[in-house]
């Protein structure tokens, strides 16, 4: 048995850019620094926790628009920018 264990494998990310009034961005940071992680792990976990709460998003995802919403290869690339 080893004495460390193995980090758990980290997710597949992609880089997304977006752009934050001076307000979001220091809730942003402050609640990264709350929590002791990173900005863009407070961005993914809050937008997977709006998307599993949004029931009207659910019920739209499940219907005819996932095919057409899903990203191609050419959309895929984001920058999140956090300076």
């Amino acid at each position: 048995m080893s004495v460390l264990k193995a980090p758990p494998k980290q997710p597949k990310t992609s880089v997304v850019q977006l752009r934050l009034d001076d307000e979001a961005r220091g809730k942003l940071t402050k609640y990264a620094e709350f929590l002791d992680c990173s900005p863009s792990y407070v961005v993914t976990e809050a937008l997977r926790h709006v998307c599993q709460k949004d029931k009207e998003f659910q019920s739209w995802l499940s219907g005819q628009h996932t095919k057409s919403s899903e990203p191609t290869k050419k959309e895929e690339a984001f920058q999140l920018e956090l300076k």
